[in-house]
């Protein structure tokens, strides 16, 4: 078991403390003479770099330091390790659409439209955030304040706390879901040296038969008009759905209240 891992399991709150002392700004200063131009923002940006480039599995603190010139302990008096990394990196890319987020205009249904497309547009630039368990996020302030603007969008429109909680829940949960499918058929032919080419024609030896027998009667008709050419490219119809359905509730809530 790598040693951050091992330490994590063993340390109970205190490597949770050292990750939010660092996202919130309130660890300590590094001592023992750092290297001039080396900081924490830094090495996040290089570990961001890397990962977009290769993924999680890439990522150590020794690549890290020979993406930057230094000496892998030179980056343990900034990030005290992996796992408290991980947590800085989820937080600052969370941080690169804030701005736009902010200035979002319109009803609710335009302004968490625009969140969940912020949302699945980073993780398109991010692939390796689906690969962080989210059980127990890590509250750092540029994913709390991302959450805090989704919820802006739907305040006073009728719904209750635990409500607008849940449609921004239900939002994320549909854009992370699909997000995950599509990134892992984009990267199949890579992970498994099997060509799409290659994967259909071996299923269709199987699948054919049955096919032309008509035991598949709804798959074969939903076939031959081509939808399983864009299965994995239902963000837009997915998206309105769930908008829709948000829609309904609300008006729903307004005419027993009206």
């Amino acid at each position: 078991m790598p040693r951050d891992e091992t330490a994590a399991r063993t340390d109970g709150g205190a490597a949770v403390r050292r990750s939010l002392q660092l996202m919130w700004g309130s660890a300590p200063e590094p001592t023992r003479g750092p290297k001039p131009g080396l900081s924490v923002a830094t090495i996040v940006r290089a570990a961001i770099d890397l990962a977009d480039a290769e993924g999680l599995v890439a990522l150590s603190m020794r690549r890290i330091a020979g993406a930057l010139g230094v000496g892998a302990m030179s980056l343990y008096r900034y990030v005290p390790g992996k796992s408290e990394l991980v947590n800085l990196m989820v937080d600052e890319v969370y941080s690169e659409d804030l701005a736009s987020a902010e200035t979002v205009e319109g009803g609710w249904r335009e302004r968490l439209e625009a969140c969940g497309r912020q949302e699945w547009a980073l993780y398109l630039r991010h692939p390796w955030m689906l690969q962080i368990a989210q059980g127990r996020p890590m509250l750092g302030p540029n994913s709390m304040r991302s959450t805090d603007i989704a919820l802006r969008a739907v305040d006073g429109i009728g719904l209750t706390e635990e409500e607008m909680l849940g449609a921004v829940v239900v939002l994320s949960s549909f854009v992370a879901g699909l997000a995950k499918t599509t990134i892992e058929a984009m990267q199949a032919a890579d992970r498994t040296g099997i060509s799409d080419e290659e994967w259909w024609e071996i299923q269709s030896e199987y699948v054919g038969p049955a096919v032309v027998a008509g035991e598949l009667p709804m798959l074969t008709k939903v076939g031959e008009a081509g939808a399983f050419n864009s299965m994995f490219d239902h963000f837009e119809f997915g998206l309105q759905r769930v908008l829709d359905g948000l829609g309904v509730l609300i008006e729903r809530r307004g005419a027993a209240e009206g």
